[in-house]
């Protein structure tokens, strides 16, 4: 049997379909037993949050113990983690948000953090390319994917390797702007 130019084409079209399906499907997999096992450790999400820009604290449970979500909360997660430079907010990855609650969790709990920045919106993180600022154009900021914290009284390489060893996403770790960042990006350190 042999196959035309046509058939081959929809053969390769379609294997590379199932092979994207396939990888996504399985990155799906292998994230979500991470999410599982550490929301068994946790008997509720609960954070508290004070935003170094706007003045704000938020003391808050986002998800009880049987994991169901806090629409409310999750709500005013978002408003406090908006861009301070344009008022605008949206909604933020619950995975960042988990990996921020982990991170606390494992570093005690019931830490105050403090938000350097959360939601970026596309114009702040262009003004901060062009300050010379070390943000990259495609910022999981811009997406609501990406948190930069810091916990006083907490050494800023404790919270870096705290998080690193719950390997749930990206760590950038700015010891000279003294802030760690968690995204929900792959897994990736610098």
């Amino acid at each position: 049997m042999r196959l035309s130019t046509e058939s081959l084409f929809h053969c390769s079209c379609n294997r590379r379909l199932f092979l994207k399906a396939s990888l996504a499907g399985l990155s799906a997999l292998l994230w979500r037993p991470a999410i599982s096992s550490a929301r068994e450790k946790l008997p509720e999400g609960k954070l508290t949050l004070f935003n170094i820009h706007t003045n704000e604290k938020l003391s808050v449970t986002f998800r009880n113990a049987s994991g169901e979500y806090d629409a409310e909360a999750l709500k005013a997660l978002n408003w406090i983690l908006r861009c301070h430079y344009s008022g605008e907010a949206i909604d933020i990855d619950t995975r960042v948000i988990e990996f921020v609650n982990l991170t606390d969790k494992q570093l005690g709990g019931n830490n105050e953090i403090h938000i350097i920045s959360g939601y970026r919106s596309p114009q702040y993180n262009q003004l901060l390319i062009s300050e010379g600022r070390h943000v990259v154009k495609n910022s999981l900021h811009k997406v609501g994917r990406a948190i930069d914290i810091r916990i006083p009284r907490v050494a800023l390489t404790r919270v870096r390797d705290v998080a690193l060893d719950l390997r749930l996403g990206g760590v950038g770790y700015y010891r000279q702007s003294d802030f760690v960042h968690l995204d929900s990006g792959r897994l990736r350190t610098w």
